[in-house]
Parts: structure tokens; sequence; C-alpha cells
């Protein structure tokens, strides 16, 4: 018997004033998989995903995380659940008056009771699983690359030992090899701690290099969701573009090469 989702949203209206962003949206998120969530500019990507974690309150339909109906939930059930996930937002959005280190502690200051010390070596842990050199935590945000704050970020999603984390165009701003780096750490997170992973993004090379599966979002909804080779053959113009123009036969001109080289196959 197939596992319950750990997500499923059912029949979500976004509407900002007379604006529909999403009408009778429905998507469901499996265990221990790498969904992307794609789509044209204005589709709202990341409202879904803000929808989803609660930041925005939908005007109809139900979503349920691990079992628990969101909507229906109250404060304490709410907190338990929302402690079980982790957020990366767009370039981190640190607290910049915060060392790397106290950024990671927010969440465990938040929810947890522990000592200075155990919250000190917790954050050095969630640091480098994120791939920081050890002084990084006594960093400022302004100290920091972009792309080391995002690994920053990702600390502190993993602050609390999550099952699910959300990730909003974790590459976008990188270089290609940062943001081919920064990918193979979310699946090596991934695969080592069994997480559930969301992201939003329109990096393709992401699409063919970690994700199980693609969400792609048009006409107000989730209008296909599946492997990159169901992606491949769907026929509606939007999507067939994306997944067959130059840069998408680029992205998987790369990822072949990359399989060569290593001595493997491009799957």
């Amino acid at each position: 018997m197939a596992e319950p989702p750990v997500i499923r949203v059912e029949g979500i209206r976004n509407q900002f004033g007379s604006q529909v962003v999403h009408d009778g949206l429905d998507l469901e998120v499996r265990k221990a998989e790498i969904l992307a969530i794609v789509g044209g500019s204005g589709t709202g990507k990341s409202v879904l995903l803000r929808t989803i974690v609660g930041l925005i309150r939908p005007a109809a339909g139900r979503i349920e995380v691990f079992g628990t109906d969101m909507g229906k939930a109250g404060a304490k059930e709410r907190q338990r659940v929302e402690t079980r996930w982790g957020l990366l937002f767009q370039d981190g959005a640190l607290f910049s008056s915060l060392t790397v280190a106290q950024n990671v502690q927010v969440p465990m200051r938040e929810h947890l009771d522990l000592s200075q010390p155990l919250m000190d070596d917790l954050a050095a842990l969630k640091i480098a699983m994120a791939g920081l050199p050890p002084d990084a935590g006594s960093k400022y945000p302004s100290e920091l690359s972009g792309g080391m704050r995002k690994r920053a970020g990702l600390a502190r999603a993993l602050a609390l030992d999550p099952d699910l984390i959300f990730l909003d165009e974790p590459t976008a701003g990188l270089d290609p090899i940062g943001a081919a780096a920064f990918d193979q750490l979310i699946r090596r997170l991934q695969r080592n701690l069994g997480l559930t992973v969301v992201m939003v993004t329109h990096d393709l090379d992401t699409l063919y290099a970690v994700c199980d599966r693609i969400a792609v979002l048009a006409e107000k909804r989730v209008l296909v969701v599946g492997p990159m080779s169901e992606m491949l053959q769907v026929e509606h113009p939007w999507v067939h573009e994306y997944f067959h123009g130059p840069r998408a036969r680029a992205a998987q001109d790369s990822l072949a090469a990359t399989s060569v080289a290593a001595g493997g196959t491009a799957s």
C-alpha cells in the first residue's frame, strides 16, 4: 500500500483583489522526493509555496501536511507541524544584525529549550552540513558571498532536523559552478537525511540533475506533474517550449557530458 502524501493540496484558490492566481489547484508531494514547481512569469510559483507554509491564506481549498488539515488545526497543532519543516527563502533572508550561528539558532530559541553551549554545537553542525567552513558561524550576512548566504539560510532551515524543506529559487543568482554544487548538496542531504524537498525553480540544470518529479503551473492550476521523461512528452505549447527550447537542450547536453565524465549514463 502506498504511503500517504507528505503534502496534499486540494482545490486551492488564491486571489488578490480581482486577480485570480490559482483556481482549483491540486497537488500531492510524496515522501522523500525532490519535487520542483515550475511555470511562467505570473503563474504563482512562490505564491503556492507561501500558501502551503501558511504565509498566504487561500480564498478556498484545503492543505494537508503530515496528515494535518492546516486550515482547521489549532495553534499548538500548527506549531507541531511547522517544526517538522524548514524554509529557505531567496538569498537566504538572514537577519543582518545576527551572525550566521545566531541565525541558525533562531528556530532553536523559538521552539526548543536548550543550553547555549548545546545550541552552539548544533549550529556548528548545521553550518558544516550546509557546506560552509567552521569560521562562517562568526560572520555576519554582509560578510558572505551570495552562495554562502544561501548555504547559511539552508543551515537555518535544517536547524530543527526537519522532515521537509521548502526552497524558493535556491540557485537564483549563482554562477553555473556554484549552482551545480548547491544542487548536489541538496541531493546529498535529501538522500542522507531522507528529506522531502519542495522547490520553486526556473533552473533547467537543477530540474535535470536532482529533481524526481516536476509540477508545471499553467492556466491557474497544476497542469501536469511527473518525472522529466513525462515532461518531454507533453504537447502543451508552453510546456513543450520550456522543456525542448535551446536552454533545455543545453541543460540536457550538460547532464549527459557530466555523466560520461563520471563514467555513468545520463538518466
